[in-house]
C-alpha cells in the first residue's frame, strides 16, 4: 500500500508541499494550514477570523481523506502574536467551537516570530487516524 496525497477538490494546488498525507496504516498527517480560503485568498485581517479559516481547512483536508473532525488526535498551533491570542479568548473558544465542537485533541501552542507567508497570523498543522482505513 502506498500513501496517499489529500487535496480538497476546488483548492488552488499546494506549491511545494502536500496539504495532507493519508498513511497506509490510516494515519493523516496535516500539513501546516494558514488562514486562507481555496483560493489562497486572505478573506481575514484578524486572528480570530484566520484562526477560524484554518480550522475549516482542516476539516475540509480530514472529510476529503474520509474521516470526521473526532478523528483528529493533534494539533500544534504557530502563533505569531501571544498578546492577540490571549486578549481573544473567549472569541477563540466560540470559533473553535463553531468548527469543531467540543472535540478537543492533543494541543501545543508555539508562539513565533514570523511565517512563510507575510499576511499569516496562524498556522495549524494537525493529524488524524482515521477509522477503518
Amino acid at each position: 500500500m502506498t500513501n496517499q496525497i489529500i487535496h480538497p477538490e476546488g483548492w488552488l494546488p499546494a506549491k511545494g508541499y502536500a496539504n495532507g498525507v493519508l498513511a497506509h496504516d490510516g494515519v493523516l498527517h496535516i500539513g501546516g494550514q494558514i488562514g486562507w480560503n481555496a483560493q489562497q485568498v486572505f478573506e481575514h485581517q484578524d486572528f480570530v477570523g484566520q484562526m477560524e479559516q484554518v480550522l475549516r481547512n482542516i476539516a475540509d483536508i480530514v472529510t476529503t481523506a474520509g474521516g470526521e473532525i473526532s478523528d483528529i488526535t493533534r494539533l500544534t498551533w504557530f502563533i505569531t502574536d501571544k498578546k492577540a491570542y490571549l486578549a481573544e479568548q473567549k472569541a477563540v473558544g466560540a470559533a473553535y467551537r463553531k468548527v469543531f465542537g467540543k472535540h478537543f485533541p492533543a494541543m501545543s501552542v508555539v508562539v513565533v516570530k514570523e511565517l512563510i507567508e507575510d499576511a499569516a497570523l496562524i498556522e495549524i498543522e494537525a493529524t488524524a487516524h482515521l477509522k477503518g482505513q
